[in-house]
């Protein structure tokens, strides 16, 4: 996926179309697991759309939830739904940065 240390830095075409891929990947990722968390909430937790949105995206991003769960079912689907979503939103923001943390380690490695 990356070139090896001993090739030359790809152009700025190129690694823009990277960076590109990336971001897609990204947007698909968290995108999708907004999805799951909004239909989780107005399913489990009875809550309407905006508000399952709401809280898809606060605990997706972990700033933690808005609404009080009030049955088993929403409490157990809001703490599966946060620990997935740590993992993910880390992920994500990993694989959206990772072509510039190469770049600049290839460069590195290049120039010594």
């Amino acid at each position: 996926m990356y070139e090896h240390h001993d090739t030359p830095l790809l152009s700025r075409t190129q690694f823009l179309r990277r960076v590109a891929r990336h971001g897609g990947v990204s947007l698909l990722v968290i995108g999708s697991s907004l999805g799951v968390g909004t239909v989780g909430y107005r399913a489990f937790a009875g809550l309407g759309w905006i508000d399952s949105l709401l809280n898809a995206s606060m605990i997706l991003t972990g700033m933690g939830p808005v609404d009080t769960m009030t049955t088993d079912s929403a409490k157990l689907f809001a703490s599966v739904y946060a620990l997935y979503s740590g993992i993910v939103f880390l992920a994500a923001v990993g694989v959206l940065f990772m072509p510039f943390f190469h770049r600049i380690l290839h460069k590195l490695r290049m120039d010594s």
